[in-house]
């Protein structure tokens, strides 16, 4: 902690590795938490604590408590109970202490919910993120009460622990493609879905009968998706949901949420072999961590002894992936004056702008002419291309967190040069000039003309080293 409040500039390697090293022990310590949790009876699970440990797991680095969260909830049903003060001064739910007050009478419960459906939708504006759906954050507790935007099932998180403050029974429904909550129109928890109302919490809190929310997903749905889940169910679905996310594109943030999803449901499933199988295969294909990988397999043939083929064959691989790694390699160092590196005109650490597509980055490597496959460069249309693919190519950190890989012809030095707020930028860079990256030792060694050569390209082009 102490090496990340440093100077905002310097010691970005350090910090990196700090960073790292804080996440791990965080999430140790989170997962050791949810565990815990996990091993509470199911009646004594509290929704809300469960969706706090997901968020923290996810967030290892981000200032979230439960105490926090209980407080904005808290404030919230502080507010819905003056708007019921000033409509129905009597009513029980105003006086109550929160997981004392339990009401029966269907009126007062509908009172509750109106009242519920003002302070959230319309004086609080919390709404359904439908411009930005598939954004990780909409599944964030946290990050859904500080924007008041999400997704079905984090809208009805926050929606049925307020009305569990103010004695209203809202039971949790993992409804297809949609999740909603259910509301009993009968005193002795009826077993037949015509009893319940269903409510829709990205929807404004609108109350739907049975047969109406078929129309949500537009298709038949059985009996049985319109019964309420457990509080694992309910972590379950929100970290299938942040699996599927994770899925959605190849980038290190997505690598990222996939490697947590998967850690979070096999924590809450430790025994299912599709998702053991895909963590394993994770794993190997980031070529991180393949003793881990070996223990994954070593569990899954335990499990099902079935899988013994697939799992021969990936332990083969993994062992020889470990060989190599553990073979002594020599990093291959790039010179300007090399004969085939003539064409090369920038040099690492600087800060560039893409002219086509106007983004800021630093320059972290580079390649004498394009050294990806085919396949990518026609994805890319590198052939369409002045230069084609034979002209030199940069690895990039850019400044929306992505990493690219740019051709000479679309760059030049940004005439602002601005600092990348890439979480990468320490793995290669020691320091922020105020104009450029200074590499750090390791990148020194690899780039090894670059120092020189960046320090007088800020000069000619900045005026200044």
């Amino acid at each position: 902690m102490s090496i990340l409040n440093m100077d905002g500039r310097k010691y970005l390697t350090w910090k990196f590795y700090s960073r790292k090293i804080l996440c791990f022990l965080r999430q140790q310590d989170i997962m050791e938490k949810l565990k815990e949790f996990l091993r509470t009876p199911p009646e004594h699970q509290k929704l809300i604590e469960g969706v706090v440990l997901v968020d923290q797991y996810c967030n290892p680095l981000a200032d979230t408590s439960l105490e926090n969260v209980l407080l904005q909830l808290n404030c919230i049903t502080e507010e819905v109970k003056k708007v019921l003060r000033l409509k129905h001064s009597s009513h029980p739910s105003i006086t109550a202490e929160r997981d004392e007050v339990s009401i029966d009478d269907l009126g007062q419960q509908q009172h509750v919910l109106d009242a519920m459906n003002c302070v959230l939708y319309k004086q609080l504006k919390f709404k359904g993120n439908e411009d930005d759906y598939y954004n990780p954050m909409n599944s964030y507790i946290c990050q859904v009460l500080a924007q008041k935007k999400g997704i079905p099932i984090t809208l009805c998180v926050i929606y049925s622990t307020i009305g569990k403050n103010l004695g209203l029974r809202l039971e949790p429904v993992s409804f297809p493609s949609h999740f909603l909550l259910r509301w009993c129109q009968k005193p002795d928890r009826s077993a037949d879905i015509l009893d319940y109302v269903y409510i829709d919490a990205f929807d404004n809190g609108k109350s739907c009968t049975a047969k109406e929310c078929e129309y949500l997903i537009g298709q038949k749905v059985a009996s049985k998706f319109y019964s309420s889940v457990t509080t694992k169910d309910v972590l379950f679905r929100m970290v299938t949901n942040l699996f599927h996310l994770g899925k959605r594109e190849g980038s290190d943030q997505s690598y990222q949420l996939l490697r947590n999803a998967l850690d979070l449901y096999l924590t809450l499933a430790p025994d299912d072999v599709q998702y053991l199988m895909l963590q394993a295969r994770l794993y190997f294909h980031l070529g991180i961590n393949p003793e881990k990988v070996l223990d994954i397999l070593q569990h899954i043939q335990a499990v099902d002894p079935s899988q013994h083929g697939v799992v021969g064959h990936l332990v083969q691989l993994t062992l020889e992936q470990i060989a190599r790694k553990n073979q002594t390699t020599e990093v291959a160092v790039k010179r300007h004056t090399d004969e085939k590196h003539r064409k090369i005109e920038f040099s690492v650490g600087l800060i560039m702008k893409h002219k086509r597509y106007g983004y800021n980055c630093v320059i972290y490597g580079w390649d004498p002419k394009c050294m990806m496959g085919l396949d990518w460069m026609r994805t890319m249309g590198v052939h369409n291309l002045p230069h084609g693919p034979d002209q030199p190519f940069y690895n990039v950190l850019v400044q929306d967190g992505s990493c690219r890989y740019a051709a000479q012809e679309n760059l030049i030095c940004n005439a602002s040069p601005l600092e990348i707020s890439h979480e990468e930028v320490g793995r290669y860079f020691s320091e922020f000039s105020g104009t450029h990256y200074i590499a750090n030792e390791e990148l020194q060694i690899q780039y090894p003309d670059d120092m020189v050569l960046t320090s007088q390209l800020v000069e000619k082009v900045y005026g200044h080293s």
